[in-house]
């Protein structure tokens, strides 16, 4: 459920389109566990096989507990961006829609390269028939929990905040430690790019993401939505 490395007590909460592939070398390059040459230092980053070393698992609230005595911590995105990201680097440079026999299968009609208004009006069918899509897509709360405060975790980092993950990693480690910018899409995408339908598809979602990180982000969509919504499906925004 955690990433957890024992020999520096360290544990972490991965959040897919977060920074998880490069907070994952990063922690490679200093666990004494890992196999030799995930990250060597020189630029030798094995970014398609840390996710095996390393896998990203759904929070658990018993499981979290058994590291309360670990330095505990996530990495969170601002929600637009993430979701966004999810568009711009499975879809269009991986390809993964390509690949989706279900989707080819079950809904011949949606394109497999949509544009982006296509696949952001049509997400939640993206979501149930390409497994993929579905967890990158999924909300913060399910990989990093409910509840971000101390009681669950020594620090929040926000994913402009890795230059002070890589130095607390280093006083624990007490190694030089560098975050390198793995997995990054190379095309960007903007809300303002959407169509209004578009934006109306997803607003739902992302009201419910800023609720949750609202003392991290601030929601461009202006919505007045109550925290306790962050999780609840029936909430009405």
């Amino acid at each position: 459920m955690a990433i957890v490395i024992e020999a520096y007590r360290i544990a972490y909460m991965a959040l897919p389109k977060a920074a998880c592939s490069s907070v994952k070398l990063a922690l490679a390059g200093i666990d004494p566990a890992a196999p030799r040459g995930f990250a060597d230092g020189r630029g030798g980053h094995d970014v398609h096989n840390v996710h095996g070393l390393y896998q990203t698992r759904r929070f658990r609230p018993h499981r979290w507990a058994a590291y309360e005595d670990h330095f505990r911590f996530c990495v969170i995105r601002d929600p637009v961006e993430r979701l966004l990201a999810v568009y711009t680097n499975r879809v269009c440079e991986i390809g993964e829609l390509k690949m989706s026999r279900r989707l080819r299968r079950h809904a011949p009609e949606l394109p497999t390269d949509p544009d982006p208004d296509t696949f952001f009006r049509n997400l939640d069918r993206y979501k149930a028939l390409a497994s993929s899509i579905k967890h990158h897509a999924l909300g913060a709360w399910a990989f990093v929990g409910p509840e971000l405060g101390p009681a669950r975790y020594n620090r929040v980092y926000r994913i402009e905040e890795l230059d002070a993950l890589a130095w607390d990693l280093g006083l624990l480690s007490r190694r030089s430690v560098e975050i390198p910018r793995a997995n990054r899409s190379r095309a960007r995408l903007q809300l303002e790019a959407l169509s209004g339908s578009a934006i109306d598809a997803i607003r739902p979602f992302l009201d419910r993401e800023y609720a949750h990180l609202g003392a991290f982000y601030d929601n461009p969509l202006g919505s007045k939505m109550h925290a306790s919504c962050a999780i609840g499906s029936a909430c009405v925004s």
